[in-house]
């Protein structure tokens, strides 16, 4: 029973680890990405208004999002090559 349980946490690990990871590359990359992070871990904000967290969760997503597009077009080779590869990867792990 402990084994059923174990791979599914070890998975979520993981996929949290990824995207902690993108996260971390994109920050390390783009500056509005690095000040969008920083922001949010220092609490800083709107004080004063009542902010939603969904609003500032799709203003940090929208702001990923233009970053990896705004790097995926100057950096395109690397793109396709890196999408190859998980393609790739998810073929090689799933047989």
């Amino acid at each position: 029973m402990a084994g059923v349980i174990r791979r599914p946490l070890s998975s979520a690990l993981a996929a949290a680890a990824g995207v902690c990871a993108l996260l971390i590359g994109l920050a390390a990359i783009d500056d509005r990405v690095r000040g969008q992070l920083a922001s949010v871990l220092r609490g800083q904000g709107p004080t004063q208004e009542i902010t939603s967290v969904g609003a500032r969760l799709e203003d940090t997503v929208m702001i990923l999002a233009h970053a990896v597009r705004d790097q995926s077009i100057e950096h395109a080779p690397m793109v396709i090559f890196a999408l190859a590869a998980m393609v790739l990867l998810l073929f090689m792990t799933r047989t």
